[in-house]
């Protein structure tokens, strides 16, 4: 990386005049030696910014292309005097150069002074860069120019906490006051979002949250913004804990429902389900039940986990308590139950859905209908079929197939033959497994004669017949005679010349 044109231990003036000797140098914010750049690659240049304007693109150009000792002489010579709204833009573009643009940031203040964005966006620039000593330079120097913020200090705790220097983030929230801004519940809620921004720093916030709070007290922001750090670390814990001192502190509110939601999804990702279904009946008693995003989310999680038993209450609790789910939610829900063998909770869903304004469609009935095939319920499966294609909703083909077959075990051919029957009026395709499990299961009963019906019907048709179908047929007409042998090996010519 290049290095800064600058010596903070000698004189501030490498920004603008001398501060106040009241003030802190920078040696009280230690600086190590200088480190790779860390997500300044996030940040374009002037090359991948169509947009941007022609004064600025010039000026960006000269900063990449002349030494640094001739950077001054090649801005001047542009003839360019660059607005505040040009030194802004420019400085957006200059991430990857940051002693270019802190040259190109002391030229354009010669003719006039930098507004209070483009002084954050030079703090910002050197605290990217991992330049701490000049980034406090810059916030002197905004002191004294009158243009420092709570948002530069902002900018000044997302950098150290993005290269895990959490103590010298909490330095530079203590000496806030000594530069004139307040140590506000603002301030300590921008401090916590920078450490709760990266990973592995909840232990530091809540240190800094513990020490501070006697001081500043918490608002619904700060809660927030800590239960949503917990919520990412899967601290269900000290999310309790948070959540109780929460409620303690500044009680209940509808618009608290985002703290509501992080610590509650902590609760469903951390395995806690039945402690959050207990929290959700005492926020339903305060009126402070979270929407149907939550309830969303929380479910998506469960059936990701194929967790029905825990997906019920939450479904009961959501359904009571009038959110109504749509479509998509109930068939996710429905396809868990099946999935779970759990027919009873998904023929209740199914029967609640239409007076909740989500109306079954294909998915919905085909998920029931394999459920009650793979379970063996013969009666079950010919009553649900006819209700499918009375509603018009048509089985799928491997539906069609698995229940012509698990109907003939069941004893209930007529139902299979039924099937069939709908599956060539309705043209549902392809036909061949269901055609071989019918074929199949006539054979195991001895039917064949209307056997022989079907499969020349079949072959009418184009329909595969399987050879491992046929070898069964073969053995079952061979066992009944001359005639019946005489008729499977014209069919089995037939089948041969397909």
């Amino acid at each position: 990386m290049e290095a800064m044109a600058v010596n903070p231990s000698t004189s501030s003036t490498a920004i603008v005049n001398q501060p106040s000797q009241n003030l802190p140098s920078s040696s009280s914010i230690p600086t190590p030696p200088m480190k790779p750049l860390l997500k300044v690659h996030q940040f374009p240049s002037h090359l991948d910014a169509p947009d941007i304007s022609t004064t600025a693109r010039t000026i960006c150009e000269v900063l990449t292309r002349a030494s640094p000792h001739d950077i001054e002489s090649a801005l001047s010579s542009t003839g360019i005097s660059p607005s505040p709204e040009i030194v802004e833009e420019v400085l957006r573009f200059s991430y990857h150069y940051p002693s270019s643009a802190l040259k190109f940031f002391r030229w354009a203040m010669q003719t006039q002074k930098h507004s209070a964005d483009a002084w954050n966006l030079m703090v910002d620039l050197l605290g990217k860069n991992q330049l701490f000593e000049a980034m406090w330079d810059a916030v002197r120097s905004m002191k004294q120019e009158g243009v420092l913020s709570t948002a530069t200090f902002a900018s000044v705790f997302e950098n150290y906490c993005t290269v895990r220097r959490s103590n010298e983030a909490v330095m530079s929230f203590d000496v806030m006051d000594r530069y004139g801004i307040q140590q506000d519940v603002v301030a300590v809620n921008l401090l916590l979002s920078a450490f709760f921004r990266e990973d592995n720093q909840t232990a530091k916030a809540l240190e800094f949250v513990e020490r501070i709070k006697t001081k500043i007290p918490p608002d619904v922001d700060t809660f927030t913004i800590v239960l949503g750090g917990l919520e990412k670390e899967g601290n269900v814990a000290q999310a309790i804990r948070t959540f109780r001192e929460m409620v303690e502190g500044i009680g209940w509110s509808l618009q608290y429902m985002g703290a509501y939601d992080a610590f509650l999804m902590t609760l469903v990702r951390g395995a806690a389900v039945d402690e959050a279904i207990k929290f959700l009946e005492v926020m339903k008693g305060n009126n402070c039940l979270p929407g149907l995003k939550f309830f969303s989310n929380a479910l998506d999680i469960l059936i990701d986990q194929g967790d029905s038993r825990q997906a019920i209450p939450l479904w009961d609790i959501m359904v009571g308590s009038g959110l109504l789910p749509n479509l998509i939610m109930y068939n996710s829900m429905i396809g868990l139950l099946c999935n779970n063998d759990d027919i009873n909770n998904a023929f209740r869903l199914l029967d609640e859905m239409v007076f909740n304004g989500a109306f079954p469609d294909s998915l919905t009935y085909n998920m029931i209908f394999e459920c009650l095939i793979k379970n063996k319920k013969a009666h079950e499966v010919s009553k649900f079929f006819v209700e499918m294609i009375k509603n018009e909703w048509l089985p799928t083909h491997s539906n069609c197939a698995m229940a012509i077959a698990m109907l003939f075990e069941g004893y209930d051919p007529e139902t299979s033959i039924e099937i069939w029957n709908y599956m060539i009026e309705n043209s549902i395709k392809p036909l061949d497994k269901s055609a071989n499990a019918l074929l199949l299961g006539l054979c195991k009963l001895g039917r064949l004669s209307e056997l022989g019906s079907f499969a020349n019907d079949m072959l009418d048709r184009r329909v595969r017949i399987y050879d491992s179908t046929m070898e069964n047929l073969k053995n079952a007409f061979y066992k009944e005679g001359r005639a019946s042998r005489d008729k499977f090996d014209s069919l089995s010519r037939r089948w041969k010349a397909r």
